[in-house]
């Protein structure tokens, strides 16, 4: 029989590690290849839209709105996920520590993600950092109302006997720290006015309180007010939107009352975890603004008092940063704190 030569351990090793840097080389190809056949397939389960209020409010009814269009459009499911706690925050965070692979989502709410980083004294994300804007949703115009027995009634009026009276005019908000309360400490930085913040536990407390006489000024989310100024029960003495809202087209602007630059509307909007893949966040963000041209959807937001706004990613993101930037100068001013 011949004798086999038996190849060296040299070769033998050479051998294997060819072998094993093939290996390697496959599986560093597969997994670079994963995400984006992941990113293709994208939605292929459900996704979580986290509402991170209670259910029934116009935050909520908005985003279980836009949460049932979307999964008509994408072929699975959004399923809205309640998670309220600490104006927003406990929800928002979740959503922060979340895998950034579009399946879990936040409804963000101007006040949680522009106003509390700067009322609370600890808020666990960075509103620039930890999430990615996907697209803005619709603006809420805010509107200053007041009792229809309150003498003065144009904004001008308003402000001339808020400094004739020495303790001041209250007006009434949903409470400390929200865009409504924001809006009248910068009226009185505008103006010199000589208003008083009356925080309520909800917008429906100090409407309850103005129809009843209680308090001559109320400064709330368009909605809650419509049908009280229509009927008569509350008098509109300006609308805070750059131009008049198309539900009270009678009533001016700020703008048109000589407060300049004083566009201030509630917002609602799609953001994710940040480091969100771009293709995603493209998919998202052209699905969300089919849904927002859809004239149905825009006449149920517009009952909601929201003005569908369908724009780029990076446009919202830019308006965050303006928001955040602007809000905390009239916060630090008026020494706002969360209560």
């Amino acid at each position: 029989m011949p004798h086999r030569t038996q190849p060296s351990t040299l070769q033998f090793t050479h051998r294997q590690a060819r072998i094993a840097l093939l290996a390697l080389t496959a599986a560093c190809l597969g997994l670079l290849a994963h995400p984006s056949h992941a990113q293709a397939n994208y939605p292929s389960k459900p996704i979580r839209l986290i509402v991170p209020f209670t259910p029934g409010g116009v935050t909520d009814t908005s985003g279980r709105l836009i949460a049932e269009q979307l999964s008509k459009r994408l072929g699975q499911q959004v399923v809205v996920d309640n998670k309220p706690g600490a104006s927003g925050n406990i929800g928002t965070q979740m959503v922060t520590a979340a895998e950034p692979d579009g399946y879990t989502l936040l409804l963000g709410f101007d006040g949680t993600l522009v106003i509390n980083p700067h009322v609370f004294a600890k808020v666990n994300f960075d509103t620039v950092k930890d999430l990615t804007p996907i697209g803005k949703i619709g603006d809420a115009v805010l509107i200053l109302v007041s009792h229809p027995g309150f003498p003065a009634k144009s904004l001008k009026d308003v402000i001339a006997l808020s400094k004739t009276q020495s303790g001041g005019l209250s007006y009434g908000t949903s409470g400390t720290g929200g865009t409504p309360h924001i809006a009248g400490e910068l009226l009185k930085m505008r103006t010199g006015a000589n208003l008083v913040h009356i925080p309520y536990k909800g917008g429906g407390q100090a409407m309850t309180d103005v129809l009843g006489g209680n308090i001559p000024l109320v400064y709330t989310a368009i909605a809650g007010a419509i049908p009280h100024v229509k009927s008569g029960k509350l008098h509109a003495v300006a609308v805070s939107s750059a131009q008049r809202a198309s539900s009270l087209p009678d009533v001016p602007t700020f703008i048109e009352n000589g407060v300049a630059d004083f566009d201030i509307n509630s917002w609602v909007g799609l953001l994710g975890p940040a480091k969100m893949p771009k293709a995603i966040v493209d998919k998202l963000n052209a699905e969300l603004n089919a849904v927002l041209q859809d004239p149905e959807v825009r006449e149920r937001l517009n009952g909601m008092g929201i003005s569908a706004t369908p724009g780029s990613a990076d446009k919202f993101g830019d308006d965050i940063k303006r928001d955040l930037a602007r809000f905390g100068t009239v916060v630090k001013a008026a020494n706002i704190k969360a209560d």
